[in-house]
């Protein structure tokens, strides 16, 4: 009885055709309803959703203009030029696709890298070969720095009070 117990395992493991190993698909940006790419970029605690269309390069942050939505802080509005739309300017498209962008949460610096990487991303879905070039200037790594949380019997995170030697 064990012999043809045997028999039968390897006679169903010889008959079975190997399986070739699937690839892991890359994830593409979704196209919504009106001709958008869509795609999420995240940093620190900012979350941007970037809407991508084919247009005159205006970049629409919350319903304002981005330039009015990053103008309260003098820092975020001189780096919007060279953070944001830095996607656009590695793959030759700036000017030619329009932006649409919710951001919660974060402050200017983690909302800008939030939509830096939203916008590289939905750049994947125009064109897929834009991946080595995004890829190799880092924008499409999602950056996993977060605030360190406070400890207790520390001032901070790391903050101890100040050491008295007598």
């Amino acid at each position: 009885m064990a012999e043809t117990a045997m028999e039968t395992l390897t006679a169903t493991t010889e008959t079975q055709p190997e399986q070739p190993q699937q690839q892991v698909a890359q994830r593409m940006p979704k196209e919504v309803p009106g001709g958008y790419i869509h795609a999420i970029g995240r940093r620190k605690e900012s979350v941007a959703r970037v809407y991508l269309k084919p247009g005159s390069g205006q970049v629409i942050v919350n319903g304002k203009p981005a330039e009015e939505y990053f103008r309260h802080d003098h820092c975020a509005r001189d780096l919007f030029q060279q953070v944001a739309l830095r996607p656009f300017e590695i793959t030759g498209t700036l000017g030619k696709y329009d932006v649409k962008a919710t951001i919660r949460g974060g402050g200017p610096t983690g909302q800008l890298e939030a939509l830096r990487l939203g916008i590289a991303r939905a750049l994947l879905g125009v064109n897929p070969e834009f991946r080595k070039i995004l890829k190799d200037e880092g924008l499409l790594t999602r950056d996993p720095r977060m605030v360190e949380r406070k400890k207790y019997g520390l001032h901070k995170a790391r903050r101890a009070e100040q050491f008295s030697k007598r």
